[in-house]
C-alpha cells in the first residue's frame, strides 16, 4: 500500500458484455479495489494488460516513480499501456467497468478487450483520492449549463459525465459513432438533449451541427474530447463562431489520427492537444 495519491490496482477480469458493434464493456474486480477512489466523470486511469502468452502484466512496483522504470523495461516484456476512463465503480462486492472502444485487431488493447475472459490478469494506476488530476470535467460554479462533444473513444467518459450531473442541469451533447447500432440510452438527471452522428453514414457532420444549433443563453461550459485534430478544430467553432470564451472548453485529444499511443508519449503529448 502507498501513501501517494494514486497506486497501482492488481486486478481480473469477472466478466464482459458486447454493448454494440463498436463497444465491449469489461467488468474488472479485486478487493484492492475498495481504495480506488474515483472522482466520478471523466475518471481517467492507466491500464496495464499484459502481451499474448504473458499470464500478468509485468510493470515496476513504485507508483511514484513508475514512469521512467516502464520505459526502461524491454518492450516486448513490459505491460502494454494505455489510458481509458472509468464508466462505472460498485463496492460489495469491488468492481469497475471499462468501455472499450473496438478497432479490430490495429491495437493491442482492442484485440485484449476483445478477447478477455473471466480470470485475465489487468493492473489499474488509479488515484486514491477522489479530488484528482484524472478528473478534468469541472465547470466553474457561475456555469449555466453544459455542451459536450466527443467521439466513439470519449463516449464512455461522456456517460460517466451525464450519470454525475446534478438534477436539473442543463446539457446538449453531440456524439460521434461508427455505427448507428452503437446508438443507446444514457441515464442522467440533466435535462439532456444528445444528437448523434454516425461518421460517414449522418447527413451532417457533428461539427457542422453544433455550428448551426441552437443553444441556451447564459454562461456555458463545454467539455470535447476525441481524435485531436477534430477536436482542436471544434474548440475553435466553439470560440470563434460561437463566441465561448476560452477558458469555460476544456478540450482533450484522447487520440490522434495516424499516431499510435506509444509514439504519443515518446512525444510526450498523451491526453493533450496543445494551444493554438
Amino acid at each position: 500500500m502507498s501513501d501517494a495519491p494514486f497506486d497501482f490496482f492488481d486486478t481480473h477480469v469477472l466478466r464482459t458484455e458486447r454493448l454494440s458493434p463498436s463497444f465491449v464493456r469489461v467488468t474488472f474486480g479485486g478487493d484492492c479495489l475498495a481504495r480506488f477512489a474515483g472522482g466520478g466523470r471523466d475518471q481517467r486511469f492507466k491500464l496495464f494488460l499484459p502481451h499474448p502468452g504473458q499470464a500478468r502484466a509485468e510493470l515496476p512496483t513504485d507508483p511514484l516513480n513508475w514512469y521512467p522504470a516502464w520505459r526502461e523495461m524491454d518492450p516486448a516484456e513490459r505491460a502494454v499501456m494505455r489510458s481509458y476512463t472509468v464508466r462505472e465503480q460498485r463496492h460489495s462486492p469491488e468492481e469497475l467497468d471499462v468501455e472499450f472502444a473496438l478497432h479490430g485487431d490495429t491495437g493491442p488493447a482492442s484485440r485484449w478487450a476483445t478477447r478477455a475472459r473471466p480470470g485475465d490478469h489487468a493492473v489499474l494506476l488509479g488515484p486514491t483520492v477522489a479530488d484528482n488530476g484524472g478528473v478534468d470535467f469541472r465547470p466553474p460554479p457561475d456555469t449555466d449549463w453544459v455542451l459536450l462533444s466527443g467521439d466513439e473513444t470519449a463516449l464512455p467518459a461522456i456517460a460517466g459525465i451525464l450519470d454525475w450531473l446534478p438534477a436539473g442541469t442543463e446539457a446538449r451533447v453531440w456524439l460521434e459513432v461508427p455505427d448507428p447500432a452503437d446508438r443507446r440510452w444514457l441515464p442522467t438527471r440533466a435535462r439532456s438533449e444528445i444528437i448523434w452522428t454516425c461518421r460517414g453514414r449522418s447527413a451532417i457532420s457533428m461539427h457542422d451541427s453544433i455550428r448551426d444549433a441552437v443553444l441556451p443563453g447564459g454562461t456555458p461550459y463545454a467539455w470535447i474530447a476525441g481524435e485531436a485534430g477534430g477536436v482542436r478544430a471544434l474548440r475553435r467553432v466553439l470560440v470563434n463562431e460561437r463566441g465561448f470564451d476560452r477558458r469555460q472548453v476544456t478540450f482533450t485529444g484522447y487520440w490522434r489520427r495516424g499516431t499510435t499511443e506509444d509514439q504519443l508519449l515518446t512525444e510526450g503529448t498523451l491526453a493533450a492537444v496543445g494551444e493554438d
